[in-house]
């Protein structure tokens, strides 16, 4: 897959994936059961994709308005450590978390598809949206992927970075043989 230039010199940048996930890492549904328990679907190539990154030293955060325990339950699974839920006023979380990381805007890439992210997506080095994003969040990001949301978008973005940052063929020599 061809990238423009500039999405390459964005990617290049990036150690820290930073992911939304109702519409990032899930379709954006919310199923409830009977009982009122929350059900979310995550893809597994988003999981596996997830995994590489962080094998290859990336580091990979949650941030999400939400709060959810299926997002804790896969966050824990695939080894995500920076899980922030719950809280609308993303700009502010981000700002901290930047602080706790000793991190520059421009070395994270942040994927969000409403307007409770535009805020991140304006500061960071590498604004990522999905095809069905609201459409005002497509005017702050600088990639917009092929994949939908819950459905390869999140495993499109890690193989972009490890492209970029001349890791895939690393991640080709452990795991292809």
């Amino acid at each position: 897959m061809e990238y423009p230039e500039e999405v390459l010199q964005r990617a290049r940048r990036v150690r820290f994936l930073l992911l939304d996930v109702d519409g990032i890492l899930t379709e954006g549904r919310i199923i409830v059961d009977s009982e009122g328990r929350e059900i979310k679907s995550f893809f597994v190539q988003d999981g596996l994709g997830i995994k590489l990154l962080q094998r290859m030293g990336f580091e990979v955060g949650i941030l999400s308005s939400r709060t959810s325990l299926p997002v804790a339950f896969r966050a824990r699974e695939l080894g995500i450590e920076t899980v922030i839920q719950g809280e609308l006023e993303k700009g502010r979380l981000y700002q901290e978390l930047l602080r706790e990381k000793g991190l520059r805007d421009e070395e994270v890439a942040y994927m969000g598809d409403d307007w409770v992210d535009i805020p991140v997506l304006k500061r960071v080095g590498f604004a990522i949206t999905v095809p069905e994003a609201w459409p005002p969040v497509k005017e702050y990001v600088h990639y917009i992927t092929r994949h939908p949301g819950g459905r390869g978008a999140v495993r499109e973005v890690c193989d972009l970075l490890l492209k970029a940052q001349g890791k895939w063929e690393e991640v080709w020599r452990v795991f292809g043989g």
